[in-house]
């Protein structure tokens, strides 16, 4: 790649109304030949692009893109000059591609670097100036350092300077520029919002066994505790033995044998209760 001087990057941008940083794009694709990044930059549709870079857009469409699952949606403002191009096909596409990349680029909040506020960027420096890895280098190289750090993040946030999603060797200013050449009119994102399902809710954790014994009706057994059994009062073999005798031993009565006596057919209330005491 050819070292350019900013010399020549001035003179393409008098002759062709481009941006800088597309004039010196062209130039560094074409070696530093003039006439090759003229054609360049209007086989990129930039040239026109530029010249109508400052009419007003009060037209245009709101797009939207629900990801598949719905758990990302987007909506986005691409505004044109004209309400015909705003119902052309390819303008439709284009709002569509532009949802579409916001949903790709979770980390994007805003169109263009500049409008990311000034406490953003300045809360970005001091993040990057506290680094580890810059505490033993000089200051005059930690600012450089942390120049092109924060021209990198703040890059990281603007949609414009992604790569495109279905083209990754240009990026959405590029894709935009190509519009506007093809369709002859300035086009602008404005804005968008995404939404990603559940995004700021404080989810509750449960424990999904309890929660599944609790909704099925089943406790969870708890360990029995083993019982402890008293000690004897005295060890069974020190005890001392105790010879049976006939004096010791229970007396026994035999009940004497009564012949079976017919019971009458209708016994009196007490004897019923006299005869239950008996059998006790």
């Amino acid at each position: 790649m050819a070292d350019i001087p900013a010399k020549l990057v001035k003179e393409l941008r008098d002759k062709t109304n481009a941006g800088f940083a597309d004039c010196k794009k062209a130039l560094e694709a074409t070696d530093g030949d003039m006439e090759k990044a003229i054609e360049w930059l209007r086989q990129k549709g930039i040239t026109s692009a530029e010249k109508k870079a400052g009419k007003i857009t009060a037209e245009g469409l709101v797009g939207s893109y629900i990801h598949t699952g719905g758990r990302v949606g987007v909506l986005v403002e691409v505004n044109c000059q004209t309400d015909f191009v705003a119902r052309n096909e390819a303008f439709q596409a284009l709002v569509k591609d532009v949802a579409m990349q916001v949903a790709a680029c979770p980390n994007v909040e805003y169109v263009r670097v500049e409008d990311i506020p000034p406490d953003v960027i300045a809360k970005e420096k001091e993040i990057e100036m506290g680094r580890d890895d810059l505490g033993n280098k000089p200051q005059n190289i930690r600012e450089k350092i942390v120049e092109g750090r924060i021209e990198k993040r703040l890059k990281e946030l603007s949609l414009v300077d992604q790569p495109y999603i279905k083209d990754q060797s240009i990026t959405v200013a590029d894709l935009i520029k190509q519009r506007i050449a093809g369709l002859g009119e300035n086009i602008r994102i404005r804005r968008f919002v995404r939404f990603v399902m559940g995004e700021g809710i404080e989810k509750e954790e449960t424990d999904f066994a309890a929660e599944v014994a609790a909704q099925t009706g089943v406790t969870e057994e708890k360990p029995t505790t083993p019982v402890e059994i008293p000690a004897m009062v005295a060890d069974v073999e020190d005890a001392e033995p105790v010879e049976a005798s006939a004096a010791s031993a229970p007396i026994v009565e035999e009940a004497p044998v009564e012949p079976p006596v017919e019971a009458p057919v209708e016994a009196p209330v007490e004897e019923e209760v006299s005869a239950v005491e008996e059998a006790l």
